[in-house]
């Protein structure tokens, strides 16, 4: 199952370093997402991660700084997603990029088989935004008719409902709250997350 962790959509003191260091403790793909980020602010923090892993990083905004991080992964928020069209997507896989969105309705993965993977949220209440309610109720097991693309849980992850979102079919999880909420502990918060996936309980 995969592990995704999600950037902080807030500043964080030494985040690049703490980025680095999740990299450097097993992290394969990490989420760039600061919807209140000017390009600037976005650049200053890709500089200093480390260069070998910007082709594990997937831009949320100012995707035209693909080129100059040598980043080959886009995320496209829902609102964003549905005024584009497959035309757009044919023309960025051709180019090799990897693309993912973001979706609060099962029945939209039919038809968004150009992404690699899509994140659906909120599977259980959201730990950093009080009041967000998961969606998925007791039993929920995931039903997928195609391989594309993968399902990716997003909302409340955290150590104690890991093996539940294996159980209930989804293809992995993406952290944001469980790693970032107390960030001096961004790097232990991940191992013990990533331990968790690597050696699931039955």
């Amino acid at each position: 199952m995969d592990l995704i962790v999600i950037s902080d959509p807030q500043s964080v003191d030494n985040e690049a370093d703490i980025i680095n260091q999740l990299f450097d403790a097993g992290l394969t793909r990490f989420h760039l997402r600061k919807p209140e980020w000017n390009i600037h602010q976005c650049i200053h923090l890709l500089q200093g991660i480390d260069q070998v892993f910007h082709t594990n990083i997937a831009l949320h905004q100012h995707h035209m700084l693909t080129d100059d991080f040598n980043i080959k992964r886009l995320h496209y928020p829902e609102r964003y997603r549905v005024n584009l069209g497959v035309i757009k997507w044919n023309d960025q896989k051709q180019k090799d990029y990897v693309l993912s969105t973001s979706i609060h309705d099962l029945a939209e993965i039919p038809l968004l088989d150009e992404f690699e993977y899509v994140f659906f949220s909120p599977v259980f209440n959201s730990l950093s935004k009080p009041g967000y309610q998961g969606q998925v109720k007791k039993g929920f097991v995931l039903k997928k008719t195609n391989q594309r693309p993968k399902v990716i849980a997003l909302g409340g992850l955290d150590e104690t409902n890991l093996n539940k979102a294996r159980k209930m079919n989804f293809d992995g999880v993406a952290i944001l709250g469980a790693v970032w909420n107390t960030p001096s502990q961004a790097v232990v918060n991940f191992q013990r997350l990533n331990n968790i996936i690597n050696n699931p309980m039955e």
